[in-house]
């Protein structure tokens, strides 16, 4: 559609279809129209354009599994981003996000990793064009206009959003929208691995791409298993909220690494690559040297990392069931063994600042006995807390949140049904 013609349609309620998307409609409206309005300043006003929209993830239980190849579960949340873009022949792809000035990718350069500089959108673009080619997917020049609500250092993950969108309006352009949400998922985690240089698992990819609740297991990292999970957090009476404590993730490297490595060290000890398939009881058949060589630490997060594999299974199979008090204790838990077991709430490089330990102590407060649930959220030491709060709850907890750190600090979500897609 024209862009005249699409900023009719919304103006008429065209977005109403998408209700289980967007809840404030006439917000929304106004965005998609603005995002129209600046497509058309920075690409031209006389085009036929469509829009697409990604949406955020959360983990929402499995802590620090993923990279000794455990289980996850993480969900797309009710932010997005948003695309304006037009098919071109120009053989390239031009791309502008809100508040950033015009960048471009010359497609005839893509199949070349070297070629970009690491940690920068281009080096994203064109690892989505090159993992696409890859493949065996076609590919082709587009005008892409990009508004987000996914923010930078929110923990909703921005960059698997970004990657997955340039994926997304690939897939409609120029495969017929045939290709599977989970292999851009894929396409997404290659992009960021080579091109980006950053070497992240998949859970981010494949939650913004598939949408709902997703489980999925890497024991075997070549193949993962993907489950989609489908459960109405809203159905149930609960909102997700993530609330973030205003620490600082300066100088945490260290404290991140120490994580996987010691996890690695133990199963290394055991004669293992990573944990995976390691039971508990042969963990503690070996207590002593892991004790004497590794320390106490790097026992108690391979007890973590087992039992949290457990916890996400019994996660899984309670929204199988319907059952959200049976997922909640599961969550419940997880946040217990992240504090006590994993020890991913503070640095102890800083043992004054902690903003996660604040926060966890004012939602058990708060929602002990309330049928809630809260927990670290994603990497941890610093950074968000999330918490499962009852619709009735809501208004008292967000109030009690926010005055003690700072107003805006709770960001209240739910759970979004679909993942990568193509609106108009």
């Amino acid at each position: 559609m024209k862009i005249t013609e699409l900023k009719a349609a919304l103006r008429e309620g065209a977005l109403e279809k998408y209700s289980s998307l967007y809840t404030d409609i006439p917000s929304e409206t106004e965005r998609f129209i603005a995002a129209l309005d600046s497509f058309a300043a920075s690409f031209g006003e006389d085009r036929e354009v469509s829009i697409f929209s990604v949406p955020g993830r959360s983990e929402i239980i499995g802590n620090h599994t993923d990279h000794n190849a455990g289980k996850v579960m993480a969900g797309a949340i009710t932010r997005d981003i948003i695309a304006v873009a037009a098919k071109t022949g120009s053989g390239m792809i031009r791309f502008r996000s809100e508040g950033y000035s015009e960048d471009f990718v010359k497609l005839s350069g893509v199949s070349n990793p070297s070629y970009y500089k690491h940690f920068t959108s281009r080096s994203l673009v064109a690892g989505m064009a090159g993992g696409f080619m890859k493949r065996g997917f076609s590919v082709g020049g587009a005008d892409i206009y990009m508004t987000t609500k996914v923010l930078k250092g929110s923990g909703l993950s921005s960059s698997a959003a970004f990657e997955v969108m340039i994926g997304n309006v690939l897939n409609h352009f120029y495969n017929g929208g045939k290709i599977d949400n989970q292999e851009i998922a894929k396409v997404a985690q290659y992009s960021e691995n080579v091109y980006f240089g950053k070497p992240c698992g998949l859970m981010d990819q494949m939650a913004c791409a598939v949408g709902s609740f997703v489980y999925i297991d890497f024991k075997d990292d070549n193949a993962p298993i993907v489950e989609p999970v489908s459960f109405s957090l809203a159905d149930a009476g609960y909102a997700l909220c993530i609330v973030n404590t205003g620490g600082s993730h300066a100088n945490l490297n260290d404290d991140y690494a120490a994580v996987p490595r010691e996890m690695k060290e133990v199963a290394a000890l055991l004669g293992r690559e990573k944990l995976v398939g390691l039971t508990e009881g042969e963990v503690l058949a070996e207590a002593a040297k892991i004790r004497e060589t590794l320390g106490d630490r790097a026992l108690l997060r391979a007890i973590h990392f087992i039992r949290e594999c457990e916890r996400v299974g019994a996660a899984r199979d309670s929204l199988l069931r319907g059952s959200i008090d049976g997922f909640l204790q599961a969550i419940r838990s997880s946040g217990d063994s992240s504090f006590k077991y994993l020890q991913n709430v503070y640095s102890p490089k800083a043992p004054k600042e902690q903003g996660i330990s604040l926060a966890l102590a004012l939602s058990e407060g708060y929602l002990s006995g309330r049928g809630g649930a809260w927990r670290v959220h994603g990497g941890g030491f610093a950074g968000t807390v999330q918490a499962f709060v009852k619709l009735s709850d809501l208004e008292g907890y967000v109030a009690l949140m926010n005055g003690v750190l700072g107003e805006g600090a709770v960001d209240v979500l739910s759970i979004r049904p679909m993942g990568a897609v193509k609106l108009f």
